[in-house]
């Protein structure tokens, strides 16, 4: 197997918020308020449409006073500015992409957190955000969707895995991309298998060209 194409997940993978204000939580913490209850398809809902803190609140029906709203927009605007890249996945990213690996992220993610992702990662070859392929990891057309923007072919019964994706969750990184037949690894900073750094994956990634 020669490696081609390298998906990675986005936050807790190659970029991290120091200090997370949840703003799209507080939006349907006002609605709990309000006597509107919370529904387990909200958070789909959040990522896989191009909602702005406003259209969420239009979208769910939740009439936020403008002076929380106002409050909430600004702690948005704060978070989005924290948030930083891993070095170890700077490097990662850089040393694949010297070797000719095209690299995408796939990640989901409500529409204001792509900006601080592009920015952070610029030479990136392809983005498959949820919001807006209209999907969330493990659903099968997000993995789809990011190597069709990468150019790489994928199958469900595997053949030749020249992609592979690495990210935080089991789930969604490791178990949900096998699913369409990309190899996928787990990222345990923590430590434990598969990975416990970018580095390490990089290193195994260009063992295979």
């Amino acid at each position: 197997m020669s490696v081609k194409f390298v998906l990675f997940d986005a936050f807790g993978t190659l970029v991290r918020i120091p200090k997370a204000s949840h703003p799209y939580r507080q939006i349907l913490k006002e609605g709990i308020r309000q006597g509107r209850r919370p529904r387990p398809e909200d958070l789909h809902h959040i990522m896989a449409r191009p909602l702005s803190l406003s259209d969420a609140a239009e979208y769910f029906g939740i009439k936020v006073p403008a002076e929380l709203m106002d409050e909430i927009h600004g702690a948005l605007e704060t978070e989005l500015s924290r948030i930083e890249a891993y070095e170890d996945g700077l490097r990662a990213v850089e040393r694949l992409q010297a070797e000719g690996v095209k690299i995408a992220i796939a990640s989901n993610l409500a529409a204001p957190y792509a900006a601080p992702v592009r920015r952070l990662y610029p030479t990136v070859d392809a983005f498959g955000f949820s919001f807006a392929v209209g999907a969330l990891k493990p659903q099968p057309l997000l993995y789809r969707a990011t190597c069709e923007l990468l150019g790489a072919e994928i199958t469900d019964n595997g053949g030749e895995k020249n992609v592979l994706m690495i990210g935080d969750s089991e789930k969604c990184d490791r178990d949900g991309p096998m699913g369409v037949g990309i190899q996928g690894f787990l990222l345990n900073r923590n430590g434990g298998k598969d990975f416990t750094s970018l580095d390490e994956f990089a290193d195994s990634a260009l063992d295979t060209l």
